[in-house]
């Protein structure tokens, strides 16, 4: 998340590098001040480190996740300094592990960084009264419990159940439970804040400002939309800060889950500084940005423009003369780099493949790229075999892919996550970053866009978001389609499809799957043909004249 929003607060020019601060890890005589030294000395066994994160940790891993931890709870301890010194808002890209009470860890928290921060100020002379907002989706029990005793912290948090039943000498703790929306959130927001600010009279605000409330994020149970986010993040901002009080603000991030999490904050940073609301891309176009500044910088770099990028050769070396490539450009070497650009790499290491191995291979169908979990090559986590065309569409020289396979062989299938028809393992759920290389690709190949034919619905249906059909009257038949399946799991849909269940209402007959090829433009002349008046205007006509439904099956009741 934090590299994202960074990247679009820089991209758009709202903040320079001089506004960007680097912290320091927090000392243990700062952390010692809320967590007792037993539960501290307790994080040294990779068990307990596992339990609290969710995940195994090995032996060999504890030193550098507590190394980490403790750079995030510098982060927060930066961000209260600055913003107590200033009188102004300072924001942590980071932070908000307000789970963590002062001798246990739990979900995802293991150091409290909102209540070290505080009390490190406290240490230090500050003592006018302090207000925490969490506005995390989870409550901030472990916040309240550090500052059961201190009235002068008053914690107020909204949630969707409690975490804790135990009661603080200052605390406002709402429970909402589940399935809440915009409404009935922000209008209790508004009657219970200003209240409690008014009464509190705080000199210093922490702000949790959780986005893992949003309607569309990964792990929440809330129905908050983008929208209703930055109207609470500015009643929260016009509250604190006003014609009647300007008081210093320290923003975390606190929880959000998924690709799309750090654009509701992303929203909220560039009104913090326009007082306009500028709508961030959407994580497609975020990672081909970056990846294309990286790009730029290695040209200057080569140019003699700039000298302080590492080029492929630089760290390899200069490829062999007969080195096989890739697409008839790219080396092993080039295409791991790319790999590393576009975050495939990074995310795989973030899934716990450690050491993520590349091989290509050239054969008579195509050539192939794989990557597998570690360089005994036993678990194959992805493979694309892909080739240049210009037959596939008249006119156009393009990448066509003809088999991706992303595959996590270490998860399980789950209620919410079901068996897709040919799948056997769970999805690694980074197609957001795969399109980017293949867009990176087809730029790096001078080619006009990426082509695939998708064999069956539900892999229409994944893709169908960045790519179209070319054929608009397919386009508009895929929509109508799309429509009338939208309440089905993709494995139901593709099931019904199968089986002859869903139906043209029209003539009542069966519906088969029809496909053809769909394509993400990426030359403008090539674009046009997919995204223009005249492919909408297709588009548009083939969706009025199609209508289908999906005939119950009786044998499932």
């Amino acid at each position: 998340r934090a590299d994202k929003i960074l990247a679009f607060l820089t991209d758009e020019r709202l903040i320079r590098r001089g506004d960007v601060v680097r912290p320091l890890p927090a000392s243990l005589e700062n952390i010692l001040r809320v967590h007792t030294a037993p539960y501290i000395e307790s994080l040294e066994r990779p068990e307990v480190l596992g339990e609290i994160l969710g995940m195994p940790v090995a032996s060999e891993e504890v030193e550098g996740l507590l190394d980490l931890l403790r750079l995030y709870v510098g982060g927060t301890i930066q961000t209260t300094r600055l913003a107590e010194r200033s009188g102004a808002i300072a924001v942590h890209l980071g932070g908000g592990f307000h789970h963590a009470t002062p001798d246990r860890g739990m979900g995802f928290c293991v150091f409290n960084d909102i209540a070290v921060a505080i009390k490190r100020l406290q240490a230090r002379g500050f003592d006018e009264p302090v207000l925490v907002v969490d506005l995390d989706l989870h409550d901030g029990n472990g916040t309240r419990a550090a500052f059961a005793d201190d009235p002068s912290v008053h914690t107020f948090t909204i949630h969707n159940a409690d975490w804790a039943a135990d009661t603080a000498a200052a605390a406002t703790v709402v429970e909402m439970g589940s399935g809440v929306t915009d409404g009935p959130y922000l209008e209790k927001l508004r009657r219970a804040l200003p209240s409690v600010v008014d009464a509190h009279q705080p000199g210093l605000a922490v702000y949790v400002a959780g986005t893992d409330v949003a309607e569309d994020d990964a792990l929440g149970d809330w129905r908050i939309t983008s929208a209703g986010i930055l109207e609470r993040d500015q009643f929260v901002v016009s509250v604190l800060r006003n014609d009647r009080r300007m008081v210093p603000l320290a923003v975390v991030l606190g929880g959000g889950y998924g690709g799309s999490s750090w654009r509701h904050t992303a929203r909220f940073l560039a009104w913090l500084t326009t007082g306009s609301t500028i709508e961030p891309p959407n994580d497609i176009e975020m990672l081909l940005r970056r990846s294309r500044a990286v790009m730029r910088s290695r040209e200057s770099s080569r140019r003699g423009a700039a000298d302080w990028e590492l080029t492929e050769e630089d760290i390899l070396g200069p490829a062999l003369t007969g080195e096989p490539r890739f697409l008839g450009e790219l080396t092993h070497h080039g295409v791991e780099l790319q790999l590393e650009r576009v975050e495939i790499l990074p995310q795989l290491r973030r899934r716990g493949y450690r050491r993520p191995a590349v091989t290509l291979e050239s054969g008579p169908t195509g050539e192939t790229v794989r990557i597998y979990g570690d360089t005994n090559r036993q678990e194959t986590l992805v493979e694309l075999r892909a080739a240049r065309s210009r037959s596939a569409i008249p006119g156009v020289e393009v990448l066509v892919v003809e088999w991706l396979l992303l595959q996590d062989p270490r998860a399980e299938f789950a209620p919410g996550r079901p068996k897709l028809p040919g799948q056997g393992h769970p999805g690694l759920g980074m197609l957001r970053e795969v399109i980017v290389w293949l867009v990176v690709l087809a730029e790096r190949l001078g080619l006009d866009g990426v082509v695939f034919t998708p064999a069956k619905y539900h892999v229409a249906a994944v893709a169908h978001r960045r790519f179209r059909f070319i054929d608009p009257a397919r386009q508009g038949r895929f929509d109508a389609l799309f429509s009338a399946l939208s309440d089905m799991g993709l494995a139901a849909a593709t099931q019904a499809l199968e089986e002859g269940r869903v139906i043209e209402s029209g003539t009542g007959a069966p519906v088969a799957w029809e496909t053809g090829p769909m394509a993400l433009g990426v030359s403008a002349a090539f674009k046009a043909r997919v995204v223009g008046k005249s492919y909408e205007a297709a588009r548009a006509a083939a969706r009025a004249q199609r209508s289908f439904r999906v005939d119950v099956d009786q044998r499932t009741g």
